[in-house]
């Protein structure tokens, strides 16, 4: 397989501890924007409090910038992210998706963030290098060390090509997902065809709402498609919201951005789960792969 590589996006970084040090790097980047020829008033996506921050500082500036609250737009997973970000970019980029975005990541009252939502975070930072490569859009993404902490910093470090740690995001993938997935429960109920009502049926039962559950199970149907040819039966199990099935394929995936970009034809595949999943984890190895969903 053949993946991108980086070409036109320009990912950057910053990471400050304080408001002098947020407004010390947003201010020349956003500048940066307002003085390219030809582009878009540049976007500011941040906490709340630093968007009033900025307002202030830019002065009869801050009319020419775009400014979106972080808790707008980062809502679901890094799937959801990078859907968010293509979309904008389609609808609001010149020529060539050129436009300044500056983008701080939403970790307020995440003290308590696990490490795998950490993890996914980190596998979206990373693959958007390769996902917009093509596109001449400038990135700043901003960390607060007040509510980052210094390991999400040190992570992030390695998937931004302007730092002395950068790693190819295909490596960095792999080693993320070099993680083995925890077993199955025993009590895992395997379900030899995943058709849809059956698979609604299961997870109303185990307390997902209808609509959600309608969801759970479309996003199951349209992985297995997908897969084919499926090697054995699909399992399932958790109560909700956590509801999960593991299907397994007969081969490999062996691509990292899988999921993350719309497919060519009808299926939507894996687009469709890691839009509606909080998390699918995809596991390759010598005799196929296999993928989990979990719906929140």
């Amino acid at each position: 397989m053949t993946i991108r590589q980086p070409t036109a996006f320009d990912h950057r970084m910053a990471v400050f501890g304080s408001d002098d040090g947020f407004l010390a790097a947003a201010l020349p980047f956003l500048a940066e924007g307002l003085a390219a020829p030809g582009e878009p008033p540049p976007v500011a996506i941040a906490d709340p409090r630093n968007l009033d921050l900025l307002r202030d500082a830019l002065g009869a500036d801050a009319k020419d910038v775009t400014c979106v609250p972080h808790t707008d737009w980062y809502t679901g997973s890094a799937a959801n992210a990078v859907a968010q970000a293509a979309s904008y970019l389609t609808a609001h980029a010149g020529p060539g998706g050129r436009i300044h975005l500056l983008m701080e990541p939403d970790w307020s009252g995440r003290a308590g963030r696990s490490a795998r939502e950490t993890t996914e975070w980190i596998r979206y930072e990373a693959l958007a290098n390769l996902l917009f490569a093509p596109m001449a859009t400038t990135a700043l993404c901003a960390y607060d060390t007040r509510t980052a902490g210094p390991a999400v910093v040190a992570a992030a470090r390695r998937t931004h090509p302007d730092t002395d740690v950068y790693e190819d995001p295909v490596r960095l993938t792999a080693e993320l997902d070099a993680v083995p997935l925890p077993l199955p429960p025993a009590a895992a109920r395997p379900m030899a065809e995943p058709h849809a009502a059956a698979v609604q049926v299961w997870a109303q039962a185990r307390g997902l709402p209808a609509a959600d559950a309608e969801l759970f199970a479309t996003a199951v149907v349209q992985t297995a498609a997908a897969l084919a040819p499926l090697d054995g039966s699909a399992l399932l199990w958790g109560e909700a919201p956590a509801c999960v099935c593991e299907l397994r394929s007969a081969r490999r995936l062996d691509d990292p951005l899988a999921g993350f970009v719309p497919p060519p034809g009808d299926s939507a595949g894996l687009w469709y789960a890691r839009q509606v999943c909080a998390y699918v984890d995809v596991r390759d190895d010598t005799a196929g792969a296999t993928v989990r969903l979990q719906y929140a």
